[in-house]
């Protein structure tokens, strides 16, 4: 079996970047998984959408 990895999308990095940069340590992603984040905000601790997060599960390139 493959040996997969996870890799986030930095926050100041683009997918095309984060792409890029998995491309260049020899992987290429198989699954693309989106989560939202949420803030407590307020007095009354509601939480409000923040930002999405990225996560892409890779496996190796094969030789």
């Amino acid at each position: 079996m493959a040996k997969k990895i996870k890799v986030y999308v930095e926050p100041n990095e683009t997918v095309g970047e984060c792409l890029d940069r998995i491309a260049q340590m020899g992987y290429r992603p198989v699954r693309r998984i989106e989560k939202p984040v949420f803030e407590k905000t307020g007095t009354k601790d509601e939480p409000v959408h923040s930002h999405q997060s990225i996560l892409f599960e890779c496996v190796a390139l094969k030789p």
